[in-house]
Parts: structure tokens; sequence; C-alpha cells
């Protein structure tokens, strides 16, 4: 199949370090490339892909410091992407809702992956006004909030088989890698720390809206917490190997839905279990008692390390090849295409005219003034990125 991935231009595919979105669009892309696809990779210029690369911007926005406004550079990506649709198969967007209003000016199989939290009051209007988008959830739990959206099926996010390193022997510390911001329970994962006497490495990425909460909160537990809490900052490639596979458990204490949670299955690719709150995701990531635990509480969490010992680190890394590799993610999607490409063929000419002839009679897409105040570093659309 000729396929189109378009990713958002925040972090180049893969990224250096933190982004998940981006991330789980490059193990898509390359593996879709294996399997022998046709696959063109609409990202930032600094991405690296066996796929071929349309540069919107050249490089990524967040590593960018001459960027202080990101939707314009979206913009350009959507021009780039629909200037000829006849150009692919299939078209999967990974980057929020800029697309929607282009799809019917231009019909094409196409489909959507909702990466981040869906926010009913934002999302339940736009999502009505456009009813035929096809969608892909990424949790059963993600779609709860709009379970009449379009969803074409969950396909869970998957990792190549050969990109961390199983390790039988633990170290003897708990990791938490993730965002420094209030829902991911950084100060959950240190109170953890603190009460189980167990030493944790914090591997964290801090935005510039999320300096505050890290220089009120967090800093003043992370003096306290003395020798025992390491903050060791944002990390990436073998250094998140290395901290994921030496860790006794991964703690992922969050307080909010997360729709995924990348973290999760890295963890247990290297063998590690994982202890999480019972929130989005979470219960449907982990295989409670085998994979790790989930738990609802400070309390809980302390007595599933004492129970870490008898789960087996080779069950971890079982569980993540049947259920969380790339292959099994990329075939997912693969079935989804070929479903959509099958009935947008069937759709009547009348149809696309008429689709075409409302767009014609309206301003052309590049003659739309669109202007954001927007600060660096912060997106359109979703507000909270999946890790």
């Amino acid at each position: 199949m000729r396929i189109a991935q378009v990713a958002p231009l925040y972090e180049s595919v893969p990224p250096q370090l933190y982004g998940g979105t981006e991330r789980v669009v490059s193990y898509l892309t390359e593996e879709l490339v294996r399997l022998g696809h046709e696959v063109t990779l609409f990202a930032s210029g600094d991405s690296k892909t066996n796929a071929k690369l349309v540069a919107a911007c050249p490089r990524a926005l967040w590593r960018d410091a001459d960027c202080r406004e990101t939707l314009p550079h979206h913009i350009r990506l959507m021009e780039l992407v629909f200037a000829d649709v006849s150009r692919f198969d299939v078209i999967h967007f990974h980057c929020d809702y800029l697309h929607l209003p282009l799809l019917r000016c231009y019909p094409c199989a196409s489909v959507t992956t909702l990466h981040g939290r869906l926010h009913v009051p934002d999302l339940s209007p736009l999502l009505a006004a456009y009813p035929e988008v096809p969608l892909v959830s990424i949790s059963n739990d993600q779609r709860r909030p709009l379970p009449d959206a379009n969803w074409q099926g969950t396909v869970y996010h998957g990792l190549p088989r050969g990109l961390h390193t199983y390790r039988e022997r633990p170290g003897e510390y708990l990791a938490f890698l993730g965002r420094m911001s209030p829902e991911k329970g950084v100060d959950r994962a240190i109170e953890i720390a603190r009460r189980t006497g167990m030493r944790l490495k914090i591997a964290a990425k801090i935005y510039p809206e999320e300096r505050t909460y890290f220089e009120e909160t967090i800093e003043p537990l992370l003096r306290e917490s003395r020798p025992w809490v390491e903050f060791i900052g944002e990390v990436g490639g073998r250094e998140k190997d290395e901290l994921l596979g030496h860790a006794l458990a991964l703690l992922f204490p969050i307080d909010w839905p997360e729709p995924f949670g990348l973290v999760m299955i890295e963890a247990m690719a290297c063998g590690t279990p994982v202890i999480g709150w019972r929130n989005g995701s979470v219960p449907e990531v982990i295989t409670d008692g085998v994979t790790g635990f989930v738990v609802d509480s400070i309390e809980q969490a302390g007595q599933a390390i004492d129970g870490v010992a008898s789960l087996s680190r080779r069950a971890c890394r079982q569980v993540f090849e049947e259920r969380f590799d790339a292959t099994r993610m990329a075939r997912s999607y693969v079935e989804v295409y070929r479903r959509l490409v099958h009935e947008t063929g069937e759709r009547s000419d009348a149809t696309s005219h008429a689709f075409v002839t409302t767009c014609a009679e309206r301003p052309a897409w590049r003659d739309i003034s669109l202007s954001a105040s927007r600060r660096r570093g912060m997106r359109f659309g979703t507000a909270w990125d999946q890790s």
C-alpha cells in the first residue's frame, strides 16, 4: 500500500529524548516499511527514517530556538499533505484535528489516531461536526468520554523487539520516567520511596509551563529526600534502556486518565514490572500480578513493592512480545487501512463531487488568515501528550 504518516512537528521522528507520539509514529513507519509498504513520512526535517521524508520544517519545533509559534508550521504541513492526495492509498494523521476540514475538500481514505486525553467540552462539538472522520483509539479507556465517535478500533502502541535489552537480574532501585507535571505523580513516587526506604531514580522532562511546579513542589521534596532520591533529568536511548532495565520496578503513579503510557511497555520490554495507579489505560496495559500491580494508594504501592520479587521478569518480556511489539501494531493498522480504502472506493462519484463543490465555494485553505499567540512549548489541540 501507499501510506502517508503525518506526524506532529514538536519533536523529530523519532525524538532525541522525550516525545511519546513522535516515537510511536517512528516505530509504526519503520515497521510498515519493513513489511514492504511504500511509506511517506511528513515530519520535521531532522527526522530519521527509511521511508520517504517530506520535511514541513527544518528541525523539531521544540528544539528550535527561533520558533515562537507552532501553528504556522502545522498549516504548512497540511498544505504539503493535501497538495495531491492521489499519491496515497491512505493517509494516517497523528496531529490532532487541524486536517478535519480539509478531508471534506479532498476526499481520500484516512484515519486519525488520537494520542491525547479526550476533553469532552472541547471535542464533543468538533467530532459531532465531523462524524464521518475515522478515528483510532490507543486504549479502550481513552474512548470512554466519547463512545459514539467514529471509532474504527483500538490499536495499542508497540515497540521494536530489539529496541530494549531484557535483563534477568534487576538492580535495587525504583524508576520514574515521564513529564515533570502534577498529573504524572512525581510527588507520589517520592513519597513511596520515602516510606519504603527504596532508592528512586527520576528521569523527567521539564517543559517551560511546568517549571514553576517543579521549583515550588518537587525541588523541596528532592532536597528532603536526599540521598535516596536522585533526579537525573531527561534521558533517551541507551540511558533510558539502562535506567529501566536495571530497575526493580517502574513507578507509574499517575493522577489522570492516561490514554496509554508508553513507558509501561518500555519497562516490560526490559523485563521490569510496573506498579501503576488504577487510572486510564493502566488496567489494560498491566496484567495485574503478572507484569506488575495495579494499585489505588501509596500504601498499596508499598505493599506491591514487597511483592515484586515474586514476579517473573521473563513473563514481563513475554507479555510485551505477545501484546505490544511493533509488528503487531503495524499489522493492526494495516487491517484498518485496508478496510477504509475499500469503503472509500465504494463511495459514489456524486458524493465525492458534492464535497469538492462545497469546498470550491469556500475560501481556499492557503488564503485563510489564521493567527495564534502561542508561547513556545504549547500544543494547539489536546493539552496532554501520552508518554
